[in-house]
C-alpha cells in the first residue's frame, strides 16, 4: 500500500485497516510456521503496511494537539 492512499483514508478507516493487516500477518505467520506460506517477502510487506498506518494516524494526532 502507497503512503499517498494511506494518507487518502479516514481515521475510521485507517484503524480498520490496521487490525485486518494485522489479522491477515497473524495468518501468515501461521503459514510460515507450518511451511505453507509461498512468499515470505510478505510478512515484511505487512508489517512495513502496518508501521505506515500508525505513522500517519499518530502524525495527524500530533497535528491536532498542536492546534
Amino acid at each position: 500500500m502507497d503512503i499517498k492512499e494511506i494518507r487518502k483514508l479516514s481515521d475510521a478507516d485507517l484503524k480498520k485497516k490496521i487490525i485486518e493487516t494485522k489479522e491477515d500477518l497473524f495468518t501468515k505467520r501461521m503459514q510460515q510456521a507450518n511451511g505453507t506460506l509461498d512468499k515470505p517477502v510478505v510478512l515484511r510487506e505487512l508489517r512495513r503496511n502496518v508501521a505506515k498506518m500508525k505513522t500517519v494516524l499518530k502524525e495527524r494526532e500530533l497535528e491536532e494537539a498542536s492546534k
